[in-house]
This record gives C-alpha cells, structure tokens and sequence, in this order.
C-alpha cells in the first residue's frame, strides 16, 4: 500500500495512468498492470456492453419507454474500473450514473430499467448485490455509505463500501459532512468522484478554486489521489488500492477520477447550450474504449474471437432490455401516492384524486 500509509501534505495534478492516450503503457511503476488475460478482456467486455446498454436506455427513452435516463457515454472506465476490483461483499452507493459499475455488480438490466421507468419496484434486487439503490438526490448517498462503513466497523466485518461522487456532488454540504464523518471515524469507505467536468451547465472550473478536487482530501486528513478516469487499468489499481487501505483499518480515501461526460446530463438536457463542440472533439479523442482496445492488442489479448463474444453478448442483453421495458403495461399513476407509505394519508389521498380527476377531465 506504498503511498498511503498516511495523508499526503500535496495531491500531484497529473492524474496517474497506467494507459496513455494512445493505448501505449505508460512508465508509471507504482501501481500494478499486471492483471491476467482473462480479467483483461473481462475489463474490454464490460465496459463495450456498458456503452451498448447505455444507448439503449438512451433510444428507449426517446421512444417513450423510459421517464428519465442519465447517460455514462465515456464514463465506462471509471465505473468498470472502480467496480471491478472490488470483493461481492463490498457494498456500492452509485448515484444515478453508474451503469458500469451496476453492470459489474451483477444488476440486471431490467432492474434498471424500472427505475428509469419510474416503478414502484425498481429499487429491488439491489440490496441483494450489495448495492444500495440509485439515489437521484445529489450527495446525500455519500452520508448512507459512511453509516453502512461505521457499522461495517462495529459489527467487525471487513466489507469496504464506495460512494460514487460527480464533480457537482463535491459542491454539496451532504459531501462535505460525509468527508469529516469517515474521517474523523477512520471509516473503511471509498469516495470515488467521477470529474466529468460538468455538473449540469456548470463547468468544474466554477466548483472549485482549488488545485484539483482530490486536493480537498488534504483538508480532512485523508489520502487523496488524481487518476486518468479514462484508463480502465489506472481506475482498478488505484480503487484495489485504496479499498486495501480500508478494509486494513487505514480509513477513507478520496480518488477524483479525471473523465468527460460525452452525452448530455440526462435526456432532459441539451448540452450544446452550454458546451463548446471542440471541448468534445477532444475528448472523443480519448475514448475510454478505443484506448483500451489499443492497448489489448498490443498485448495479443485482443481478437477478433474476443470482439465477437463480446458483440453477441452486448446485442443479447440490449434485446432483453428492451423487451423487458416493451412488455411493462403502462404505468398506473396511482402508483406514486399508494406507494408512499402502508397507509395512504389523508392529504396524498386529496392529491392523488385531484390527479385522477384533471386526467378524466382530458379524456
């Protein structure tokens, strides 16, 4: 665990990586690359499907199927990075972005899609996966993670837990009094902040004054670390290695994950409003993907064989998807007042007959 026996006094700028740009190996030599062929093109299949769900749940929402979709388009390394490394028992908080790491952990993709739906049910499963559910609200889950470690602590297990943070999240009191909470406590939990230099239409510039945001870990007394959230490789040694920290009774890490978010903030969103098309010239320049492909094949675990299984795999699972948000009946909008509490209270029982009535009225 070179590097993290105690906070750093300086976080280095240059986010670390393990795969340059153009698919190269880097020199870096503090973190480990060496992983097996077979846990390689694992990384390669994940983070392929991901993109391929993701623009499913993408087209199925703008036909109708889906209420909502927050797409993760060229955040797939990160998630599959962070998530890969990870034991089954380690619990995850995602917020409303982690497809990828969903996927890793082994939530089906109708699961999902109930919740982007906007069923009553889509919540379910989760927990069985050690994931907590989506949480919409922004940084709030941050604080439920820290709880689930501080009673991983009590309870004398040796489960890690990770917040997956975006850039906006770090701008909230919720994430701040989540920071101070594991570290005063020496909590076993893993802040993963996902820079994808937007949060909404506000650019990451207009966030921070600092340096960086893994530069804030130095303030709250933990280690912080900048990692090229574009490299798959880099995103699972630097997570292996902090959650190795966590579960060693180390306490929390901060990893600000350097990415771009290529698609718009959810399909509610237009970002060429705000966005300079050369800014995403760029970093479609870096695709998280291509890199690693590169990559791969200059190690000979790329093939042809590989693409594929890989293709077959990612088309089968699109089509389940989309069958399974074909085949829901539409959605009774009793739904969101019956379903509050076990016992609908007098005022939800007015607003869920003010609703039926307006409805009827335009029929």
């Amino acid at each position: 665990m070179a590097g993290f026996e105690a906070p750093p006094a300086q976080v280095e700028v240059e986010p670390m990586r393990l795969v340059a740009p153009d698919g190269t190996p880097t020199a870096e030599t503090r973190h480990r690359r060496d992983l097996p062929p077979e846990t390689l093109s694992w990384l390669y299949e994940s983070m392929v499907v991901t993109r391929a769900l993701d623009t499913e749940f993408v087209n199925l929402q703008r036909q109708g199927e889906l209420a909502l979709y927050a797409s993760c388009r060229g955040q797939e390394a990160a998630q599959v990075g962070a998530a890969a490394c990870l034991r089954k028992t380690d619990w995850l908080f995602p917020q409303y972005r982690e497809l990828g790491a969903l996927l890793v952990r082994g939530i089906a993709p109708a699961q999902m899609g109930a919740v982007w739906r906007g069923r009553w049910h889509g919540g379910l499963g989760f927990t069985e996966k050690c994931c907590a559910p989506l949480a919409i609200p922004i940084g709030t889950h941050g604080l439920h993670a820290v709880g689930a470690a501080m009673a991983a602590q009590r309870l004398e297990e040796d489960s890690v837990t990770v917040a997956f943070l975006g850039d906006g999240a770090t701008s909230e009191g919720d994430a701040h009094e989540a920071l101070n909470l594991a570290a005063v406590f020496a909590a076993p939990v893993v802040f993963f902040v996902q820079n994808n230099q937007w949060a909404i239409s506000v650019p990451v510039q207009r966030q921070t004054a600092g340096p960086t945001l893994a530069h804030r870990a130095i303030g709250y007394g933990m280690p912080g670390i900048r990692v090229d959230g574009n490299d798959v490789l880099a995103c699972y040694a630097v997570m292996e290695q902090a959650a190795a920290r966590a579960r060693g009774g180390g306490g929390p890490t901060l990893i600000e994950a350097v990415t771009y978010r290529m698609g718009p903030h959810t399909t509610s969103d237009d970002p060429t409003r705000y966005r300079d098309p050369g800014e995403v010239r760029d970093w479609l320049a870096r695709d998280p993907i291509s890199r690693y492909r590169t990559y791969l094949e200059g190690l000979g675990v790329w093939t042809s064989r590989l693409q594929e299984r890989v293709d077959h795999r990612a088309q089968r699972l699109c089509a389940d998807l989309r069958a399974a948000m074909i085949s829901e009946p539409d959605i009774d909008v009793t739904e969101v007042f019956d379903t509050v509490y076990h016992d609908i209270t007098p005022d939800l029982a007015r607003q869920r007959d003010a609703l039926l009535a307006e409805l009827a009225r335009e029929v």
